[in-house]
């Protein structure tokens, strides 16, 4: 059961194995993109590339759907980004259980947003998680994780490839100890939980007024979607690629939060932070491509003094 791309990367994964997986289930198709034509979702495309057999409930109780994931016989459910809690009636069909593959070290990050929020977070680690799934959100007992670095300029979407890959590759490990008879199993520490709730409109906005590292946080994390931004006179600018200034002479001039305070024409230019200064290095204007900071200076110069932030 899955149903974004890092959930394909499991399904294919689980297909090469020794293991047979005996059908799929993914979320309806929805309508997708700036024509907002229905798609459908990257499992789906590789359960019919594969052939097989294909559910896409709206409701997890209705008896039907029931009635046709208990006629496949499912030994062990497999569960990745799936996008909605299990009711008691699924997690119980299969006689070895259901178990989960979370993009985090749990207890920590449990939710929907786990490598965003690792990001936004500052974490420079974070990891792959698999679990014995109960009705409660992420918090069954943990099988297998494994640890996996976030260097300092990673992205969310760089960091989604490389835990789906990792992920997809425990993931069979733990089904392989789960047919062997050998899965170990250790109880969360729910005192040690942390949360990562789905990313609201409202947090895109960058905030000048907070430090350096965060806001720099906050662009890697939205990276590539849905993408921070910021105003320039009144149009949203989206900001994809930035790093703090380190103490290089230009700190010492400061200014207001959001103040342009250096333009460099072979880098970006030097945004004011309430604490610290961010270099920015890849925007996209309204309407264009993602281009490089240096590419948009091009075509639309800025001038130190000027405040972004201000809608």
């Amino acid at each position: 059961m899955g149903t974004p791309q890092f959930a394909a990367v499991s399904l294919q994964a689980l297909l090469d194995s020794s293991h047979r997986v005996v059908g799929v289930v993914t979320q309806p198709d929805r309508p997708r993109g700036r024509g907002r034509k229905m798609a459908f979702s990257p499992v789906k495309e590789k359960a019919l590339e594969y052939g097989l057999p294909l559910l896409q409930p709206r409701d997890l109780k209705d008896p039907e759907f029931l009635a046709a994931l208990g006629s496949w016989e499912p030994e062990l459910t497999v569960v990745v980004a799936f996008g909605r809690l299990l009711p008691r009636a699924v997690l119980n069909l299969p006689p070895r259980g259901c178990i989960n593959l979370h993009a985090s070290l749990l207890p920590r990050y449990r939710g929907a947003a786990p490598i965003q929020r690792a990001i936004m977070g500052g974490e420079k680690v974070t990891g792959v998680t698999t679990i014995y799934m109960t009705e409660e959100l992420d918090a069954g007992d943990i099988i297998l994780q494994e640890r996996v670095d976030i260097p300092p300029e990673m992205t969310a979407g760089e960091l989604h490839d490389e835990l789906a890959v990792v992920g997809a590759r425990l993931l069979v490990r733990t089904v392989d100890l789960i047919a062997a008879g050998r899965a170990p199993r250790f109880p969360q520490e729910d005192g040690q939980a942390t949360y990562a709730p789905p990313l609201k409109p409202e947090e895109e906005e960058i905030k000048w007024q907070e430090r350096a590292d965060k806001i720099v946080n906050l662009i890697r994390g939205m990276n590539p979607l849905p993408g921070a931004f910021t105003w320039r006179e009144g149009r949203r600018l989206k900001i994809f690629g930035a790093r703090v200034l380190e103490d290089e002479g230009e700190s010492s001039v400061g200014g207001r939060p959001g103040e342009v305070v250096a333009v460099r024409p072979r880098e970006g230019f030097v945004v004011q932070a309430g604490q610290g200064q961010v270099l920015i290095t890849a925007v996209q204007p309204p309407g264009k491509r993602i281009m490089t900071a240096v590419e948009y200076l091009r075509g639309y110069p800025l001038k130190v003094g000027e405040q972004l932030g201000c809608e």
